[in-house]
């Protein structure tokens, strides 16, 4: 837009403000008062403000409370022809984004001007990124399990207590990460993830920790590890059953110090992340192989989240399919279309091996494949899930009594859960 509102009280600092912005080609306001600008504001939306502190009735300072109120308020700088150190601290509190002293160098005006747009063009971008990001930590389902996960997570995610989430590949370990962080206090803060299992175990520590000096050879000098780029946010760890025994030592001294050396660094670097970490494995068979440190199992599950598998929540399915219909179509730019009861039947009957992930990578390579279809049919699905027309036996077999507990125990849970409606309160 390009657009500034002048506000001062002296009718020729504004005519000759007004003209000097006018010909660098911005949209120029004016107001000659606190309550005429936040009129002004409430027509239309500006870009920059040029505020002045001494004003009738309401003082500049006192305005930009005011704007600062707004949901998406312009960048305001202040202008004062008797500004003192005190003041210009004040303002940049309350959120100003500079103070310039009367007379006005237009030059450095202009590059303030300049700075101030393009600093709430990137808050714009990042407001929207940030959507685009939470709206990927959205948890799709009615089933008792999601219910159950749901309200779990917001009892939990406003801590600082670490976590660590077990589930199949594919069943949304990442996803349960991204809803937690969402809702904590780090929110506003970066979310980091390393997949374990996707790193060579010599370059796993470096990854974590970073390393300078050219530490790593026929490498840069210096690298900022995953630990050090979360601080103050998030880190989660994917697949941490496959982290060597060697890093797991040192994940454990970061976790218990908050602070770590880097590879081929001389000084410690202090850190504050919150650890979530997940696997697809039992960790305390792990720990018996002597795979797994116990001592460093202890300190991650502080906080145990078990996310089912999807033939567990098999009623989720037909609400899955519907959000991947509409997220492919969007991406592919096409039209959004339903999907047939009698395919929605057959997709409630396969047994998703693959889990969550499976289901969407199908949804996607139908949208892709059929961009005529006004609706998805029985034809338009793939014949492995024909082959497939059963789930798991009612009667599973087991390797072990504790296995055979644990599927009793998890079942009465979410029996008791089904009861009380998800409330976990209740079905204790």
């Amino acid at each position: 837009m390009n657009s500034i509102l002048v506000v001062d009280d002296e009718t020729d600092i504004r005519k000759s403000l007004r003209g000097a912005l006018e010909d660098e080609g911005f949209k120029v306001g004016t107001a000659d008062s606190g309550e005429a600008c936040l009129e002004a504001l409430n027509t239309r939306s500006y870009d920059v403000i040029l505020l002045d502190i001494w004003l009738p009735g309401i003082d500049g300072l006192e305005t930009l409370e005011k704007i600062k109120e707004h949901q998406d308020p312009p960048e305001v700088i202040i202008i004062s022809g008797h500004g003192t150190i005190e003041t210009a601290v004040r303002a940049t509190k309350l959120g100003a984004f500079d103070f310039l002293e009367k007379p006005l160098s237009l030059e450095r005006l202009l590059i303030l001007i300049k700075n101030a747009m393009e600093a709430r063009r990137l808050r714009g971008e990042n407001r929207e990124f940030r959507r685009q990001l939470e709206a990927k930590s959205i948890i799709v389902g009615e089933s008792v399990p999601t219910k159950a996960l749901r309200q779990q997570i917001s009892l939990m995610a406003p801590t600082n207590g670490r976590v660590l989430i077990y589930g199949e590949s594919g069943t949304g370990k990442e996803l349960v990460a991204r809803a937690i962080h969402n809702q904590s206090l780090r929110r506003d803060n970066v979310f980091t993830e390393v997949n374990c299992a996707a790193i060579p175990e010599d370059f796993i520590e470096p990854e974590l920790f970073g390393y300078r000096n050219s530490a790593v050879s026929g490498d840069s000098a210096e690298k900022i590890g995953t630990f050090e780029r979360a601080d103050g946010g998030t880190l989660f760890l994917d697949e941490v059953g496959d982290m060597s025994l060697k890093t797991q030592s040192k994940v454990l001294r970061t976790l218990d110090e908050q602070r770590f050396t880097p590879v081929g660094a001389a000084e410690p670097v202090t850190v504050d992340v919150r650890v979530i970490a997940s696997t697809n494995k039992n960790l305390e068979e792990e720990i018996a192989s002597g795979n797994f440190r116990e001592d460093l199992f202890y300190r991650l599950n502080v906080i145990p989240f078990y996310v089912p598998p999807l033939r567990e929540r098999i009623e989720d399915v037909p609400l899955l399919v519907k959000h991947f219909l509409k997220e492919f179509s969007a991406r592919y730019s096409r039209r959004t279309r339903e999907i047939a009861d009698d395919a929605t039947d057959i997709l409630m009957k396969y047994s998703w091996p693959g889990n969550v992930r499976e289901l969407r990578n199908m949804i996607e390579r139908i949208v892709i494949m059929n961009p005529g279809a006004t609706k998805l049919e029985r034809k338009h699905l793939p014949p492995l899930v024909y082959r497939d027309g059963s789930r798991r036996s009612a009667t599973p077999e087991f390797s072990s009594l504790q296995q055979a507990r644990s599927a009793y125990e998890r079942d009465y849970i979410l029996k008791k859960l089904d009861e009380s409606k998800g409330n976990i309160s209740r079905a204790v």
